[in-house]
């Protein structure tokens, strides 16, 4: 039992009052009562302040007191551990961003950029302003339901990123324990079987092109239809600049670093796409290192910005189903095409080396060619199977 009482400390005079195991009540002449530790480490003394009687009852000082001489007896600084437990808690959007800046350097630039936009556009709205301390499984549960069965994918990687910020923030002291993990999805909608993602039929895709190009310019449009006339992955788009284009040369070389495949990939672009780009160009007057399609805010744009351009022309389907809704139609209409030309489009790897170098050398010229006949049959023109063949 220590030496001072409650009523001690409120009547206690001016001085420095002792109530054992080197926890101090210091009194000022002006009457302000605050209360001091004293520890020994590393063979020094240290007074440490622990803040006022209105911040700490006695029962409270002498619990702090015995956390702090224990972190001294463990050879921690006791006074950085009392300053940790004063920092403010930051909120989970604070959180995100310091996980960002912490782990970004193991990232691609791609990903690093998807990390921020995916956790702003989809957690934050829910999460970003409570204290990260305060979250669990119930909020990250509400936050996924909106998306957890109409874009699927999108929601796993909230889901993870998420985790990993929880996880980061407990790793800094921020919070008391790691993610949450298996209740999360208690209450959620179980998802249909199967990971294809829904195509428009091909058939469609010419009316919905027509629809599209019809509305007044937007990035998330222009984006869409420059990924329905390439047949390309969302991301490829979305992270495209222009250093990567050869207007000239009808080229989109895409680095490897933006290729699932981690490959170097060149796309053959029609002269819709060419055109397209051109517009894009003439309006933004870029720099190489410019995005082609960013953000209001320069940076990349939200996987959901395409979505929600085929969400609100009521369209059930997914962007990168174009590329189904592409394979299709070559196998359909165009029967002279190579499978070889039409995978080597899609940018799908070929597993051995020196026919995937063949190929790529070889089939440009088809590609080409098949790609314009795509623009011209989403354009609307019936004459495309004579375009292209396999001579």
């Amino acid at each position: 039992m220590g030496k001072l009482t409650a009523l001690a400390v409120k009547n206690a005079k001016p001085g420095r009052h002792g109530d054992g195991l080197g926890l101090y009540l210091l009194v000022k002449p002006s009457g302000a009562r605050s209360w001091m530790l004293r520890v020994q480490r590393d063979g020094m003394r240290r007074d440490i302040g622990l803040g006022s009687i209105a911040a700490l009852s006695l029962s409270e000082a002498r619990e702090r007191a015995a956390e702090l001489r224990k972190h001294a007896l463990n050879g921690r600084d006791p006074i950085a551990e009392r300053d940790r437990d004063r920092r403010p808690t930051p909120t989970f959007r604070e959180a995100f961003k310091a996980t960002h800046e912490a782990l970004r350097a193991g990232w691609s630039e791609k990903n690093a950029a998807a990390f921020l936009t995916s956790l702003e556009t989809y957690a934050a709205p829910t999460l970003g302003n409570l204290r990260v301390d305060t979250i669990e499984a119930s909020h990250i549960r509400d936050m996924l339901d909106p998306i957890w069965t109409t874009v699927p994918e999108t929601a796993r990687k909230v889901r993870m990123r998420v985790t990993a910020v929880l996880n980061f923030a407990h790793s800094k002291g921020w919070r008391p324990m790691e993610a949450p993990t298996r209740s999360i999805t208690v209450g959620l909608s179980k998802r249909p079987k199967g990971g294809n993602y829904s195509a428009m039929p091909y058939v469609d895709v010419p009316a919905f092109f027509s629809e599209l190009s019809g509305k007044a310019p937007a990035t998330g449009r222009s984006a869409l239809l420059f990924q329905m006339l390439t047949a390309a992955r969302s991301g490829e788009v979305r992270s495209m600049r222009w250093q990567h284009v050869d207007l000239a040369a009808a080229d989109w070389n895409r680095p490897a670093a933006l290729m699932k495949g981690r490959e170097d990939h060149t796309v053959t672009l029609s002269d819709a796409a060419v055109a397209l780009l051109k517009e894009r160009k003439q309006a933004a007057n870029p720099k190489p290192g410019d995005l082609v399609f960013p953000s209001r805010s320069n940076t990349m744009l939200s996987d959901m910005t395409l979505s929600k351009v085929m969400r609100d022309a009521k369209q059930p389907y997914t962007p990168h189903g174009f590329r189904s809704s592409f394979r299709d139609w070559v196998a359909e209409k165009m029967p002279t095409v190579p499978d070889a030309v039409a995978e080597a489009a899609l940018a799908h790897i070929e597993p051995d080396r020196v026919k995937r170098a063949y190929l790529r050398a070889q089939y440009v010229d088809l590609r080409r060619k098949l790609m314009e006949a795509w623009a011209a049959y989403l354009a609307g023109e019936s004459n495309v199977v004579q375009l292209v063949s396999a001579a």
